[in-house]
């Protein structure tokens, strides 16, 4: 068995190939995989690609039933035309026996602006879930236009012959938020996606809010957390901050010390408000 790069009571971290980590898992071992794979040689990760195909088998192997896979891909465009990449990795997830909802990771600005088409400012964030997802904490922050009021309305709709129809129906809005749509939209760039400094030496962090979304979405504490593509470990770094279990791979030890490096600091920092709450 692979030595870890680093370990403690909730974390583990190995300085290898996805692939090699994960051949030693137990079927159903994962609640829930949070992670942006290199893609479309959009970024340079130190020479690394990886095996598509075998990785997402692996995926599926080791997660639980019900657990999920958060999956934060882009396409780049080659010759006139967006590649398609991101797409194809969906259907084959879906080969593979996972369900799959998309939803859009939209950035506050495009990173490389485009004179001939409209501007890029997205990814998709593919939620694969193995069978029905065993956690949905869903996130209420969209702020309701109708706090508490009820009302009826009749319309006509289309039923599903296509004929129209008359509907009469009542609604209220009874909380002052409701369940946030299928856009989650972060500031990104340099002291956005986090403050830590050392983590910008990595080519393509995501915003920790992000993966705190969805590891608040799709997990509870105590679950264990994955992430095959740790880059700088924004995943174990949120997963600890939210109380889970986790495990990183990544081939590139230079990024390993930096995932170490924002464990650690998350560790004292947790320390300090714990021991500031106890006074």
């Amino acid at each position: 068995m692979s030595k870890p790069y680093y370990q403690d009571d909730y974390c583990t971290i190995y300085n290898e190939n996805c692939l090699d980590t994960m051949p030693r898992m137990p079927d159903n071992h994962i609640d829930l995989t949070v992670t942006s794979p290199p893609y479309d040689d959009l970024r340079d990760y130190k020479g690394y690609d990886f095996d598509f195909e075998p990785t997402a088998r692996e995926l599926f192997r080791v997660t639980k039933q019900g657990g999920v896979v958060v999956w934060v891909v882009g396409d780049a465009t080659v010759n006139g035309s967006e590649t398609g990449t991101s797409f194809k990795q969906a259907l084959y997830f879906m080969e593979c026996g996972f369900n799959m909802e998309t939803m859009i990771y939209e950035k506050n600005g495009p990173a490389y602006p485009s004179q001939n088409r409209y501007y890029s400012i997205f990814e998709y964030m593919f939620v694969f879930s193995k069978g029905k997802p065993k956690t949905t904490n869903l996130i209420c922050d969209r702020k309701n236009k109708w706090v508490g009021q009820k009302w009826s309305n009749t319309r006509s709709r289309r039923d599903v012959t296509g004929e129209l129809r008359k509907t009469t129906w009542e609604a209220s809005q009874g909380g002052e938020y409701g369940i946030r749509f299928n856009i989650w939209k972060y500031n990104v760039g340099h002291g956005y996606s986090t403050k830590d400094e050392c983590a910008y030496k990595h080519p393509a962090i995501y915003p920790e809010k992000l993966a705190n979304d969805h590891i608040m979405s799709w997990s509870n504490p105590g679950d264990m957390v994955y992430d095959p593509f740790l880059g700088s470990g924004t995943t174990t770094k949120m997963a600890k901050h939210n109380n889970r279990k986790c495990i990183g791979s990544e081939t590139t030890t230079e990024y390993c010390e930096i995932a170490v490096k924002r464990l650690q600091q998350e560790v004292l920092e947790l320390t300090y408000q714990q021991e500031e709450e106890n006074e």
